[in-house]
């Protein structure tokens, strides 16, 4: 009698070790960021006044995701990331007020081959050089995704796109990576279609990365045309030192339009780097200069950025950033990627904190 106790007990307890390993073999993760600060702009209206205001996202889009896998055995997983980006000044999405994760929404695979999802994300072209870009991922102050440019248009990269299908894959110092986005329009596949190519090297202290990206537009003309925009990056960066890093970076740029008028055309160049003062504090420069092509007075804007960044533990950072953007021809600039200017320089200071989790 003792030795079935025994032997039920020994199964049981068989059993819940073998429900533990099933149930270590998924996992989810809540993760975030908050950042936030207090931000001066002068030129920051059409009556050319200054303006003092609380911002979000200044040094990174604050946000807040979640994201899994599950062992499928093999070396296979399945993942899943949802991501939602927000001001955190407002409470108010950041972007699209209809999408709730407009930042990341995939479902995928992850093996020996790589990684493959589907939903919307981030471009290859963004995944590849926005490493190379020294303010990193930064609204304040970087034009790396995108720029103003002569007529208050933006030249710039496909960054994100929804209704795609994502691959990149790690190969010893040789990264590949692919995007394609469907533009889902009734009767042509290519209208409203978006694709990005990247190849990434990197050994010891150099890195580089290569990308092309298409991004056709969904508003048919007469006959249905659409415009069609096309990028190519070219990136390096190279880690002098554990306390020095440099990086360099170009963008060209080129919209056919359907409407048969003039290509709009840039060439948008930058280079900078960050220096270690201190194990916990870092100075980060860079400098951003956009060639506008085919445009008569235009604006070939150039920006001074500057960081100092004080790291208080591994999860909450301070910083100052300033930047000063001047145009030629007394067209308008804006620091921001993300509004227009409303003068032919534009200046700001920002004082703000962010904290992960």
């Amino acid at each position: 009698m003792q030795k079935k106790h025994l032997a039920a007990a020994a199964a049981a307890t068989a059993f819940a070790a073998a429900g533990g390993a099933v149930q270590a073999q998924s996992s989810v993760t809540v993760y975030g960021l908050l950042d936030t600060g207090l931000e001066f702009v002068n030129n920051a209206g059409a009556n050319g006044g200054s303006v003092t205001r609380l911002s979000s996202g200044n040094m990174n889009t604050s946000r807040i995701g979640f994201r899994g896998s599950e062992d499928l055995g093999g070396g296979l997983k399945a993942i899943f990331q949802l991501e939602n980006g927000f001001k955190l000044d407002t409470g108010n999405f950041d972007g699209d007020a209809n999408q709730l994760f407009n930042r990341q929404s995939t479902v995928g695979l992850e093996g020996g081959f790589g990684r493959v999802v589907a939903g919307r994300s981030y471009t290859t072209t963004y995944d590849f050089i926005l490493p190379f870009d020294p303010m990193g991922y930064s609204a304040n102050y970087s034009w790396v995704t995108s720029a103003g440019a002569t007529g208050g248009r933006k030249d710039g990269m496909l960054s994100s796109a929804s209704n795609l299908i994502k691959y990149q894959g790690q190969f010893g110092g040789v990264k590949i990576g692919a995007t394609y986005a469907f533009g889902e329009v009734a009767g042509s596949q290519s209208e409203g279609a978006k694709y990005a190519l990247g190849l990434g090297y990197g050994n010891g202290p150099f890195s580089l990365a290569a990308t092309y990206d298409r991004n056709n537009s969904t508003a048919a003309a007469t006959g249905g045309a659409y415009d069609k925009a096309t990028s190519a990056h070219l990136a390096g960066g190279y880690q002098a030192s554990d306390a020095w890093k440099l990086n360099l970076g170009y963008r060209y740029y080129k919209k056919t339009l359907a409407s048969g008028a003039t290509d709009l055309r840039s060439d948008m160049f930058w280079g900078g780097g960050s220096y270690k003062i201190t194990p916990a504090m870092t100075l980060i420069g860079t400098v951003y200069y956009q060639n506008i092509k085919n445009v008569a007075n235009d604006a070939d804007p150039i920006m001074y950025s500057l960081r100092l960044k004080y790291a208080m533990s591994k999860r909450t950072d301070l910083y100052a950033s300033t930047a000063y953007a001047k145009a030629k021809n007394n067209q308008l600039v804006g620091l921001s990627r993300d509004e227009s200017g409303f003068g032919n320089s534009q200046f700001g200071l920002t004082l703000g904190m962010q904290h992960r989790f």
